[in-house]
């Protein structure tokens, strides 16, 4: 399966880099789309101190690791996010006769490589938080951060499957998965006590992006000792059994294309 995977990568280099005039194009216009949330936060804080106690450095950490997960998603697994295409188009009828899983090879069918810039600046504003932030490192301390960049993934990856599961009732999913990826990345960036109750709610129990980057994050900048504020990221496992059960019965439920 590994290498099946490499030799998709390949075919998906290829395919970015055959106009190389657009590559360019597009990998400029990544670049500077990504870093306007950047200089957002820089100047929010031109204005404010903190943030209900969290300076900037401790913002753009929190803002690092959720871009981190959603750009990793949408660099290797766009396949599993357009999977509403396969439907339409009726690929999916070709996938469910191969002798592989449904999903892998929907991570194999598309990919979009030019995202990987915004994978990149992630980890740059990632390693500037961290030398900011001065942090007293430790084995804990790394397994932590670690933690958050696996979860935040993983969330990622567990709403792109539920969104495609949406698919198999209404065929195109478009609005649902932008209300829990795009919106729920942009208020994820954030530290999630800022928010009202509701909001909070919402974001620990029923989408828990909270479990990735605030309660981790707390433990990480030294503002807790609480094990389990470091082990909460684990939650993200319980949050996808949910997300591969729906996709597996709308799987079960799927007549084909009809052609």
């Amino acid at each position: 399966m590994v290498k099946l995977f490499i030799e998709s990568l390949k075919l998906s280099i290829k395919n970015e880099i055959e106009y190389k005039a657009s590559f360019i194009m597009n990998s400029i216009s990544q670049f500077f789309v990504f870093f306007t949330y950047y200089f957002t936060i820089v100047a929010l804080f031109n204005k404010f101190n903190n943030i209900k106690g969290f300076n900037v450095y401790e913002i753009l950490l929190c803002f690092s690791i959720i871009q981190f997960g959603f750009a990793f998603n949408e660099t290797f697994f766009r396949g599993i996010d357009r999977f509403e295409d396969l439907v339409i188009d009726g690929s999916l009828d070709r996938f469910l006769v191969r002798p592989r899983g449904i999903l892998f090879q929907t991570m194999c069918q598309k990919m979009h490589l030019i995202k990987i810039f915004r994978l990149l600046q992630a980890i740059i504003i990632l390693v500037i938080a961290l030398i900011k932030l001065n942090i007293s490192w430790s084995i804990t301390k790394v397994i932590v951060l670690l933690l958050m960049l696996i979860s935040s993934t993983l969330i990622f990856f567990g709403i792109f499957v539920l969104t495609a599961s949406y698919c198999f009732i209404t065929v195109q999913g478009l609005e649902v998965k932008n209300l829990f990826t795009d919106g729920g990345k942009h208020m994820a960036q954030y530290p999630i006590s800022i928010y009202k109750k509701g909001i909070v709610f919402v974001f620990t129990f029923i989408i828990p992006y909270a479990f990735i980057n605030y309660y981790p994050l707390l433990f990480f900048i030294g503002r807790t000792n609480n094990i389990l504020y470091m082990l909460s990221p684990l939650m993200v496992f319980v949050f996808l059994i949910p997300c591969l059960l729906s996709f597996k019965i709308g799987l079960k439920h799927y007549t084909g294309a009809g052609s």
